[in-house]
């Protein structure tokens, strides 16, 4: 094993969303499997300090670290691969970065200098690559970049990575760049063009990449993997094939097949002889590609219409399906479709209802008749943050009597205030990076169905919110049967309520599909898609009595 860790910077070009995260989170999977110790750090170049005030349909899901870190959904791809947590050092903006130096020019750190971009900017950035190598004791350091070569605000990380190669000692890092192989259908050719402009590019800037890897619809024949390794400087075996697969999570069987890992660790210096040990990775994918039934489940959103807001949701579903040999069909609701006339309509046929996480009162009473219909029918429903609260909110108002019954979020004149605000949040006033964030205790009542669920009283689970469930009604929700069955140990704060008499029917007041990954599939998503599965079979052997 290293001393030093090695340094692996993933960039792209041609275009976005081509995928480095997956990559990156493919390559750490396949050398954590072959013994190395491996983390992934994400460059993103906006100038907002953290996705966390940023709205869904901009940059998708806002990941939570253990840490409380508000993050890019890429750290979840990270986990998910790697089965191991990460933590606010693995995420860096353009905002943390010109934060953090303007911080110390006003503090006069620089002694009167002029303040630029080089050397004090590209200076910060390597101090926080740096910093994961000095205090997380790995091998190797995957180093994902935002964006695409050529954009203006990714420059200085590609500044900083001419940088750090030549300060690390070349044998001690490399460069991967992801880019597209677009198919011109006319002519039935893929093209090469592009890739070649992107390497150029790169090599402008006083970066030579090590790998190509090609994303690509078609297979890339010998011809062409030559044309690019002619072109783009680099041997013909490092010219990788990303072709599109049907999940994301063939990518590190399909890269491995290529050699992919073992010519990283050659590049490295480091030890390949060990193959990775994927029994359970392919485990997992037999098991997620030949299920043996099917549910169908509905996704109640506000944020629908760009489902990578309910990134972790979806993932979590795909890893509680294949514990379960279950293929888990989402069906998508915008909440704000959902009314008393249609909502039979839009439900018709489900076998579980989740209400999903979310801020604001937009579209907030198609949440609520979902889970009257959900709660009066017997469906089994699972409610997520927001989630929780809008089922606490329905039943005041259906089963408590408490017509105006309200969250203070959406109302602040209820005179039912059963969502209030967090005592500690009452003097806050800036909205980054202030909600309740990171992992809290929650302890389970003894002798239920939570507690059976996660085999253990005591839990941890990460949160993302500001207002909590009003402690003032509880024993009014209790004697109509909506049990607080998860509380905070210090604070008493109403983490779990479950119904009684449901099949499943239970609120989460924190988000347990940021712990989910393929290693170990989360327990309450598991236990909802078995309900459901239960609810299913109940209602088929039902349909054949009549």
């Amino acid at each position: 094993m290293s001393v030093s860790p090695k340094y692996i910077f993933v960039t792209g070009g041609v275009t976005s969303s081509l995928g480095k995260g997956i990559v990156s989170a493919s390559l750490g999977m396949l050398l954590k499997a072959r013994g190395y110790r491996v983390t992934i750090q994400k460059l993103d170049p906006y100038i907002n300090v953290d996705p966390g005030t940023l709205n869904p349909y901009e940059h998708g899901e806002c990941y939570v670290t253990e840490d409380g870190a508000e993050t890019d959904l890429d750290l979840g791809h990270y986990e998910r691969f790697l089965n191991s947590p990460t933590s606010k050092d693995n995420n860096v903006t353009t905002g943390k970065i010109y934060q953090t130096v303007i911080n110390k020019e006003r503090r006069g750190d620089f002694l009167g200098k002029t303040v630029q971009i080089i050397p004090h900017i590209t200076n910060e950035i390597k101090r926080r690559i740096k910093i994961l190598g000095k205090t997380g004791n790995f091998d190797i350091i995957i180093i994902e970049i935002g964006g695409t070569v050529g954009d203006i605000e990714s420059l200085p990380y590609i500044e900083t990575v001419r940088q750090l190669r030549w300060e690390l000692g070349y044998q001690n890092s490399i460069v991967i760049h992801l880019t597209l192989i677009p198919y011109l259908a006319s002519s039935g050719e893929l093209k090469t063009k592009p890739s070649q402009h992107s390497v150029r590019q790169l090599m402008e800037n006083g970066v030579q990449a090590n790998f190509l890897v090609c994303r690509t619809e078609h297979h890339i024949n010998k011809d062409i993997r030559a044309k690019l390794a002619l072109f783009c400087n680099m041997d013909i075996n490092h010219v990788i094939e990303s072709l599109d697969l049907p999940t994301i999570y063939e990518v590190p069987i399909y890269l491995h097949k290529q050699n992919f890992d073992s010519l990283v660790l050659n590049e490295l210096g480091l030890p390949s002889e060990k193959e990775p040990d994927l029994e359970k990775w392919n485990d997992f994918l037999s098991r997620y590609k030949q299920p043996k039934n099917q549910v169908e489940i509905a996704l109640v959103g506000k944020y629908v219409s760009l489902q990578d807001s309910y990134k972790s949701i979806v993932e979590a579903l795909i890893h509680a399906g294949a514990n379960t040999e279950t293929k888990v069909n989402i069906r998508w609701i915008y909440s704000g479709d959902v009314t008393p006339e249609n909502v039979s309509d839009l439900l018709s046929g489900v076998k579980g209802v989740i209400i999903a996480p979310g801020f604001g009162d937009r579209a907030i009473e198609g949440k609520t008749i979902a889970c009257y219909y959900a709660r009066t029918h017997k469906i089994p429903l699972f409610g997520i943050c927001l989630g929780m609260q809008i089922a606490v909110i329905e039943f005041a108002r259906n089963v408590l009597g408490l017509k105006n019954a309200d969250s203070v979020e959406f109302n602040s004149q209820t005179p039912y205030p059963v969502i209030c605000l967090m005592e500690e949040q009452k003097g806050v006033t800036d909205k980054g990076g202030t909600m309740r964030l990171g992992l809290w205790a929650c302890n389970l009542k003894k002798g239920s169905a939570l507690e059976e669920i996660y085999q253990s009283e005591n839990i941890t689970e990460r949160h993302r919110h500001r207002y909590e469930f009003n402690s003032e009604y509880l024993s009014e929700y209790e004697k109509n049967g909506l049990e607080a069955v998860g509380t905070n140990p210090d604070t008493g704060l109403v983490e779990i309520i479950q119904l009684n008499d449901h099949p499943f029917y239970v609120g989460v007041q924190y988000h347990p599909e940021y712990k989910s990954t393929v290693a170990s599939p989360h327990p309450l998503f598991i236990a909802f898609i078995n309900a459901s599965l239960q609810y299913q079979l109940n209602k088929t052997k039902n349909a054949r009595k009549i």
